[in-house]
């Protein structure tokens, strides 16, 4: 899991799936190279959406392990450390919690890694890099949210690539950065030059026919920075 992490990977976003053939779609980004799959949990709350639970991170589970991937979860959720095992014993390898939602986040990153995940800490638009100065010591992945969360489809914020630039520089080396919203084959290499090395795309992914080729497109273009 450690090396998946540490390399550069487009992350398909099941949200912008089709729901109504859900594991179609996920086996065809397996098949097309994806080794990480993204899943968004929001509650209506923290976030004005409401998506998925660990039944459906349990569902896929067989499909996205069989083929080598890992299950990454992204918390959009309010009290995440009363959901943090449940999604673990579901499947999930890497579980990412909202700074803005743990008052207590050292213990939350904790119990992620004793349930045997990799601990993320996701940090909204508006903020700062260095809230991060004693989490950062305490984490596995840092998750730059280049959109305000809560929906798909919406545009980048173009802020974002100095933000990573600056997350890379304040991180240690260990931590791995995603980048989550508005990713496309234009800025991939920019955000990937600038340090990100998992790069979360939904609709410009699922957004349309060939699924598979559009994530081969968006890997590619990824890899122009390298």
């Amino acid at each position: 899991m450690e090396d998946l992490l540490h390399h550069i990977h487009i992350a398909p976003s099941i949200l912008s799936a089709d729901f109504a053939h859900l594991g179609d779609d996920v086996a065809e980004v397996l098949d097309a190279g994806a080794k990480v799959v993204h899943l968004d949990v929001m509650d209506g709350h923290f976030v004005p959406n409401i998506t998925i639970g660990p039944l459906v991170v349990a569902a896929l589970k067989p499909l996205i392990h069989g083929a080598g991937a890992l299950l990454d979860v992204h918390l959009m959720i309010e009290h995440p450390e009363q959901y943090v095992d449940a999604f673990a014993a579901a499947g999930a390898d890497v579980i990412a919690v909202h700074q803005e939602t743990c008052p207590h986040l050292h213990r939350v990153l904790s119990q992620i890694r004793e349930a045997g995940a990799a601990a993320g800490i996701a940090l909204n638009p508006a903020t700062p890099v260095e809230t991060l100065a004693e989490a950062r010591l305490h984490c596995d992945m840092v998750v730059v949210m280049s959109v305000n969360p809560g929906f798909g489809g919406q545009g980048f914020i173009e802020t974002s690539v100095a933000k990573i630039a600056k997350a890379r520089e304040y991180l240690p080396d260990t931590v791995a950065i995603e980048v989550d919203g508005g990713v496309t084959a234009l800025n991939a290499a920019a955000l990937v030059a600038a340090g990100a090395n998992l790069l979360v795309a939904g609709s410009s992914v699922f957004g349309g026919h060939d699924i598979g080729g559009r994530f081969r497109q968006l890997a590619q273009a990824a890899t122009e920075a390298v």
